[in-house]
């Protein structure tokens, strides 16, 4: 069954989550948001073309679907940028000391949801030519 729009229903859904922890002022929770949001919408479109996935590294997932589809470097390098806040983001034995809450500003959880935002968006082009 191909299910691509569900996946990027829960990447919109992310993105979402992400906004609003920016505005709480949980960063931390916003950059594992966009982390999160990206890595579903590129999934999305694996689950089009049905190819299978492994993993969350969304600049593995990228570079995998770079064989097909034209990646500009600078969806990579945001791309690898979200790949640093899949464990740090939520687990304080990622850090030499302290929560992963005080670990995170609000410019980079921006950074991070512009990042996610552009990941969707190219995934989302891709589903509408394909």
């Amino acid at each position: 069954m191909e299910r691509s729009e569900d996946w990027m229903a829960e990447a919109r859904g992310d993105l979402k989550h992400g906004e609003d922890d920016l505005k709480g002022g949980y960063y931390n929770w916003a950059c594992f948001s966009a982390q999160q949001s990206a890595e579903k919408a590129l999934k999305g479109v694996f689950q089009r073309i049905g190819a299978e996935t492994w993993g969350h590294s969304v600049g593995d997932l990228l570079e995998e679907l770079a064989k097909r589809f034209d990646v500009s470097e600078e969806l990579r390098g945001a791309a690898l940028e979200l790949d640093k806040a899949y464990i740090p983001t939520r687990y304080p034995d990622a850090h030499p000391s302290g929560s992963p809450k005080d670990r995170y500003t609000k410019d980079e959880a921006r950074r991070l949801l512009d990042h996610a935002e552009r990941i969707f968006e190219f995934s989302a082009d891709i589903l509408s030519e394909i």
